[in-house]
């Protein structure tokens, strides 16, 4: 009895690492600001539903497409050879019924919610899958993921209004930009693989000092389209103190890398982002609240 709850417990968290779900607390909480602000307060239940639909499916569908992707080069590299793929824990059956799964997820979540959402569902999922392959031909692919997380709050907001709202592309910027800079950091692990095996990367092309100072720029950006968002949607004190606390994690996380230093990477890639996303999210809820 044990061993049948067990077993498929087991495989449930290794798929779940594999699509490194905890990572939804990236794009996750600026779609959910995004949608406070587009309702002026907390939208729908079935909305908030509808969205958090999207985001899982949309994100599912991108992660398990991407392990198959780069199953090859995964193999080679030290750093990713445990993975469940080149590990063989999980099929790669397994992984493409992923794929079709979240694809079906996001665009049924796009159809109950209004028409401009379904409509751009494939674009979206297009964006998210086809990042997995920029690699191979850029080494701007970090500003590709951006877009793939920073479709999220335009998302969000068109599921709310029905329309594609100026505001929603400002903090999508804010999102493309400090993705960009924090995929960066996370790039200087495999410089020497990405130059190896034809891959590219900004590290890679420019080296580990002067890529870091395009990630410090970009984030430098990041903050300021934040700052600029709360200016366009007339947000107050709570909302610039929850920036304040955002800046001051991008702040912490450069301050913890250097070119000679990546033993702090994983720190500086999950940790302090979370921080960005999460401080957003509770502090446009706390100034919409105060209202």
């Amino acid at each position: 009895m044990v061993r049948t709850i067990v077993q498929p417990l087991q495989k449930l968290l290794t798929v779940l690492e594999m699509i490194k779900f905890e990572h939804t607390v990236f794009a996750l909480p600026f779609a959910l600001a995004s949608a406070l602000v587009a309702a002026n307060g907390l939208p729908s239940r079935r909305t908030l539903a509808l969205i958090l639909l999207a985001m899982v499916g949309a994100r599912t569908a991108a992660m398990a497409f991407n392990r198959i992707a780069d199953l090859y080069y995964d193999a080679l590299n030290p750093r990713t050879a445990n993975r469940a793929l080149p590990k063989r824990l999980v099929s790669v059956g397994t992984a493409w019924a992923l794929v079709v799964g979240g694809s079906v997820v996001l665009v049924a979540a796009g159809y109950l919610l209004n028409p401009l959402a379904f409509a751009l569902s494939p674009v979206a999922l297009a964006v998210v899958i086809g990042y997995s392959y920029s690699k191979r031909f850029t080494s701007l692919s970090h500003l590709w993921l951006g877009l793939a997380l920073g479709i999220a709050p335009v998302g969000a907001w068109i599921a709310v209004t029905g329309e594609i709202g100026f505001p929603s592309l400002v903090l999508s910027a804010a999102v493309i930009l400090w993705t960009a800079g924090f995929d960066i950091i996370y790039a200087l692990q495999d410089v020497e693989f990405d130059r190896r095996y034809g891959l590219f990367s900004l590290p890679a092309k420019i080296g580990p000092a002067r890529a870091l100072l395009m990630s410090r720029l970009l984030h430098i950006g990041a903050a300021v389209f934040l700052v600029s968002f709360g200016l366009l949607c007339g947000l107050g004190a709570w909302y610039y103190i929850g920036v304040a606390l955002a800046a001051f994690s991008l702040l912490y996380e450069q301050s913890i890398v250097s070119a000679n230093d990546l033993s702090r990477v994983n720190a500086a890639f999950f940790n302090a982002n979370g921080v960005v996303s999460l401080a957003v999210l509770m502090f446009v809820a706390l100034d919409l609240y105060a209202r």
